[in-house]
């Protein structure tokens, strides 16, 4: 088993990740719900005016050259994710403390994406990174701003419309102050 820095296991450090997504969740003013045991494809609910959101909590500290290597696939005892079992897919980069919000139709629309990589260091192929547009993208799962059909490029294009605003606001916070 390769280094899990600080926990005895994987099965422990994914249990400590789902805490802080939903902990960042209600501090970004959403409500949340944990899926009771192991067997949803799912981790956490998160109220989205009428619907329920369901998120697929993840995490990486894999650095590479490039960036943190995040996989986006399931256990080996587990089936493969569904867009109707999973709607959104939540990425935290451990070490820089930077989440993703990624619509699950960017991962298991056509053939299904196994692994991104997040947070470029040298982006010397921008177009290889099609997740940064999804970094700190909270914004993606209030009412009506995402919806099971959309289209990849609808999606990415509500997210970028506001990925300066969360880069701001990102950049705020680790400097201890308060959003606008």
């Amino acid at each position: 088993m390769t280094k899990c820095k600080g926990f005895r296991t994987f099965k422990e450090r994914g249990e400590w990740v789902e805490l802080v997504f939903m902990a960042m969740a209600v501090r970004n003013g959403f409500k949340v719900s944990k899926a009771w045991g192991d067997s949803s494809a799912y981790d956490v609910g998160i109220e989205s005016g009428a619907r329920i959101l369901r998120v697929q909590v993840k995490s990486t500290d894999c650095r590479t050259q490039y960036g943190y290597l995040c996989q986006f696939k399931p256990n080996s005892h587990s089936k493969p994710y569904t867009l109707k079992k999973v709607d959104f897919f939540a990425a935290y980069v451990i070490p820089e403390d930077v989440w993703y919000l990624i619509p699950a139709p960017v991962l298991l629309r056509g053939k299904q994406k196994k692994a991104f990589t997040l947070l470029p260091a040298k982006p010397l192929h921008p177009e290889r990174y099609k997740c940064e547009c999804y970094r700190e993208a909270w914004e993606l799962l209030l009412p009506g701003q995402f919806t099971k059909g959309e289209s990849r490029s609808k999606a990415k294009s509500k997210a970028a419309d506001k990925s300066v605003r969360s880069t701001r606001a990102y950049s705020m916070r680790t400097r201890g102050l308060r959003r606008p």
